[in-house]
């Protein structure tokens, strides 16, 4: 960028400051409420038919939906400006909750809940993809904060994004329950629509500084996944990093399916929500301290340790059916979980060149969504139809007992434990990976990204181009201005006695002067054009 005044320097910093700042808020206010109506389908459902089959289904469906547009999506977020596609992602989701609200009044409920019929699926099929467009918005943010924030802050600012994200989750958790308990699925779907509503108005008095993406040639159609691939293949190790992600949301996944089950074996529903609620708040927690304290030097080396972490305490929270030991150990596992997602978010704004992160992160999306589903659906039959019944039997209390204790749940606590030490044995081993140094070295290495003022340096340079282009058909001009006295006969000209053009003839001022027009393309006074 061409160098200003330190006022302008910092006027650009507050409006990036600003910008960012209210993107936060407007995404939190997204955020809750696509998860808002999403976890009310499933209330409504479950209540309304006690079918575990289809709220298995919703949430897998989600699930799969993310891994199917997240590479599409990474597409969409590379190609255009930040805040179009934003609002791109407000404008879908308002319109399918809008659909999904006609739909409610115009069908009974009872066709909306029949398994068997159209309607449900259609009506479900609506909602879910009003919150699946909203991980477009997801991917958005994680390029805007390498846009708007400096390099040295990213990783506080993807704290802040983990604590928004905790905070919808938060409030997702205890007032979907609450709306469906008390309001019913129509007035929930009336709080969804306007709320994303107020999300789209709000969004459209932001202004993002940033400008338009150039466009890439190697890349035509909507799913680059070549281009994804080409960018992860640039960064040595990145393509690591994320398989090892994909891994851990494997092992997530275990938890992902038994949390509930275990949870309810402790608890009745109602105290089972708010302790899911309570738990939840290591969310903000997590996401806040990184907010305030970073990552470190080494990212890649916290996230390791953090994942590490949380696999002893996956380990060990359900040694003993204790409620309090299995809230506690829910609450630290998930305060860790924002800084485990910043670190992978702060490499990849680093390592990975901008105009091609959304297409990266939307990678990492899809393989990151679709592993923890599935092993949820692996893991839930072979705890229920193997592992659970071996506890139960006189020989499983006999070999794990002295560790284990005794409980209703004790086949959910030796699948969690091994899960655990599984993750910490990966992630030790993580650290001694070829794949981990290049990734270390390549972070601390690798040049800063400064996209606005890339932007402000190639919009410098055009006009340099520009005024250059213009000084030199200037000064050629004058040179032939010179070269040819004003008054000279023209090739084809009529002259008087004195050698002079006749008086017929048209001077144009602009020529003289060297602007664009010569002498060359001068045109009589008849009303032809004059050519540029």
């Amino acid at each position: 960028m061409s160098e200003g005044s330190p006022t302008l320097g910092a006027m650009e910093r507050t409006a990036a400051q600003r910008a960012f700042a209210n993107v936060l808020v407007n995404t939190l206010i997204a955020n809750v409420t696509t998860s808002f109506l999403w976890f009310a389908l499933t209330f409504w459902v479950y209540i309304e038919t006690r079918s575990v089959l289809a709220t298995g289904i919703i949430g897998g469906a989600y699930m799969l939906f993310i891994a199917f547009f997240a590479m599409i999506f990474g597409t969409i977020v590379d190609r255009h400006r930040k805040h179009a596609v934003m609002l791109m992602s407000s404008v879908v989701s308002a319109a399918a909750f809008l659909v999904a609200g006609v739909l409610y009044v115009w069908q009974p409920e009872s066709a909306l809940l029949d398994l068997g019929g159209p309607w449900f699926w259609i009506f479900s099929i609506v909602i879910l993809f009003g919150g699946v467009i909203e991980q477009l918005r997801n991917i958005a943010l994680s390029t805007t904060v390498t846009l708007l924030v400096p390099e040295e802050r990213r990783a506080n600012a993807n704290g802040l994004v983990g604590t928004v994200q905790g905070l919808a989750f938060l409030v997702t958790s205890v007032f979907s329950g609450l709306s469906i308990g008390f309001l019913g699925m129509g007035w929930t779907l009336g709080i969804a629509i306007a709320a994303m509503v107020l999300t789209l108005v709000h969004l459209l008095f932001i202004r993002i500084p940033e400008g338009a993406p150039t466009p890439d040639p190697d890349a035509p159609s909507a799913l680059d996944f070549r281009g994804s691939v080409a960018a992860i293949k640039l960064a040595p190790g990145l393509f690591a990093l994320i398989v090892f992600s994909t891994f851990n949301n494997l092992i997530g996944g275990v938890y992902m399916a038994l949390m509930d089950p275990y949870g309810l074996t402790l608890f009745d529903a109602q105290m089972w929500g708010f302790a899911l609620a309570f738990s939840s708040t290591g969310f903000i927690i997590g996401g806040a301290l990184v907010a305030k304290f970073g990552l470190g030097a080494k990212p890649m080396r916290t996230l390791l340790l953090v994942v590490i972490v949380m696999g002893l305490l996956g380990s060990l929270f359900m040694l003993r059916e204790w409620w309090p030991l299995y809230v506690l150990g829910m609450w630290v596992y998930m305060a860790l979980v924002p800084p485990a997602e910043a670190a992978e978010q702060t490499i990849i704004q680093k390592v990975v060149r901008f105009d091609r992160q959304g297409r990266v992160f939307g990678v990492a999306a899809a393989m990151e969504a679709a592993a923890a589903p599935i092993t949820a659906f692996l893991i839930a039959p072979i705890a229920e139809f193997l592992v659970i019944p071996y506890m139960d039997s006189s020989a499983g209390q006999r070999q794990w007992g002295w560790l284990l204790g005794e409980g209703d749940a004790r086949g959910i606590a030796l699948i969690c434990l091994f899960a655990g030490l599984i993750m910490v044995v990966v992630g030790g081993l993580a650290f001694l990976t070829k794949s981990y140094r290049r990734l270390t070295d390549l972070y601390a290495d690798a040049p800063a990204q400064n996209p606005q003022a890339d932007a402000g340096e190639q919009a410098d340079a055009g006009d340099q181009a520009d005024a250059g282009e213009q000084a030199e058909v200037g000064e050629r001009a004058d040179v032939a201005t010179a070269a040819v006295p004003v008054n000279a006969a023209l090739p084809g000209e009529a002259t008087d006695a004195r050698g002079t053009a006749s008086s017929g003839a048209f001077v144009d001022p602009v020529s003289a002067r060297g602007g664009r027009a010569s002498a060359d393309d001068s045109a009589p006074p008849d009303g032809d054009r004059v050519r540029d």
